[in-house]
């Protein structure tokens, strides 16, 4: 188990924070679609596509907030969109038809998108020699709030009246604001100076576009357990349905156990490189369990499944420690909310696609469709290696490389 609180006073800020700010993650994440269906009546439909709409406007904000934070200080803009992002969330409640829900959410999820970008240079700052390990500890705080969060909104389902959901839209709010309010206490983070060259310099980033790329195509697989294995255990398998809450839960507890444990081996982006190919062949194995769990008897559905399960949260545990490394380790210092912000939009798009992809393919398609999802997970695990070998080169030059007609240009 990674220790409960960190040694130093701002990293116990950022994790309490972090915290609360995830246990009121948490109880959207649970019912928060719920809770514009079943109370406000939005049709199902309309409710995903104005997620979809909410999703590519915050891939956007991510980029542009983080090079904000580069360059007026990092805590002052984070707390900024998460106060943003709680007057969003109360909104929800006056939202009672479509373009004010699309309203509402498209600010929520942009300035969420925006306080990921810019809480990075405050992780860089106050991580330690090692801000890979410390974004690691926080990944565990996470799955822990969330997981409190979500057992709060397992009663607000089981009540289902309006109130019941509306009291839990402002609890939202408030753990906004009060994760807002913890970090005044953090001494602020002096901006680094710029050190010349074209101004949007992640954007350019050839190497680290391509990694981006990659880690994105790679971020589905959080959907596999959350999407995808709930509509195959009901639809394709005799496993008894409680098993959905069994592989969360699974799941949860492995993260949170292990999750800084595995980051502490992924130590440079070499080894970042391998991780992600460990995690390649981790999915692989884990989809190919799963689409056995078809057409057998309970018993060995639910065998097949955990095993399967545990796979997947060890690969997703090297794909995460990878992701840490990579993106910090080859982001300049003074451009490290504008780098991660450009890293973020990979995982953006696996939130916007990433369901109807494997929707598609696993569930529509069925056992043959679980196969070719491994597979792609294993060949963007293999040619992770070789594109982080490439972004090192760049990296060691001190320069992305741009067309030479840029490089005029900036001149």
């Amino acid at each position: 188990m990674p220790r409960l609180m960190p040694d130093t006073g701002p990293q116990r800020v950022l994790a309490t924070s972090n915290f609360v700010y995830t246990v009121g993650s948490g109880l959207y994440l649970t019912a928060g679609v719920l809770y514009f269906t079943e109370a406000v009546h939005l049709p199902a439909s309309r409710v995903g596509l104005g997620l979809g709409i909410a999703g590519l406007v915050a891939l956007a904000l991510g980029v542009a907030v983080g090079h904000l934070a580069d360059r007026y200080g990092a805590r002052g803009v984070y707390a900024a969109t998460l106060v943003v992002q709680a007057l969003a969330t109360a909104g929800f409640v006056l939202a009672d038809s479509f373009w004010p829900f699309v309203l509402a959410v498209t600010v929520a999820a942009g300035a969420k998108a925006a306080g990921t970008a810019a809480r990075s240079p405050l992780i860089r700052h106050y991580g330690g020699d090692r801000p890979q390990e410390f974004r690691a500890y926080l990944r565990a705080v996470t799955n822990v709030g969330i997981s409190l969060g979500a057992l709060g909104a397992g009663l607000v389902v089981q009540v289902g009246t309006l109130t019941a959901y509306q009291l839990m839209v402002v609890g939202n709010a408030i753990a906004f604001v009060v994760s807002a309010a913890l970090l005044i206490s953090l001494p602020p983070v002096t901006p680094l100076t710029a050190t010349g060259g074209p101004r949007w310099t992640a954007l350019r980033d050839r190497p680290y576009l391509l990694l981006t790329a990659l880690d994105g195509i790679m971020a589905i697989q959080f959907k596999v357990l959350t999407v995808a294995i709930p509509l195959w255990l009901v639809g394709a398998t005799s496993a008894p349905h409680w098993l959905i809450s069994g592989t969360m839960l699974t799941g949860t507890v492995i993260v949170v156990a292990f999750q800084v444990r595995a980051s502490r081996n992924v130590d440079s982006p070499t080894a970042g490189g391998h991780a992600y190919r460990r995690a390649g062949v981790a999915f692989l194995v884990s989809c190919s369990l799963i689409s056995l769990s078809a057409g057998i008897p309970a018993w060995a559905a639910v065998a097949l499944l955990l095993t399967a399960v545990v796979i997947h949260t060890v690969g997703e545990l090297w794909h995460s420690a990878a992701g840490f490394e990579v993106s910090f380790a080859l982001a300049p210092p003074h451009a490290t909310g504008q780098y991660l912000g450009v890293f973020g939009l990979g995982a953006g798009l696996a939130e916007a696609l990433g369901p109807a992809l494997l929707i598609s393919l696993c569930i529509t398609w069925g056992r043959p469709g679980w196969y070719v999802v491994g597979a792609l997970f294993a060949l963007t695990g293999l040619a992770a290696p070789l594109a982080v070998r490439w972004a090192q080169r760049h990296h060691r030059a001190g320069q992305p490389q741009t067309d030479s007609m840029e490089h005029a240009q900036a001149a």
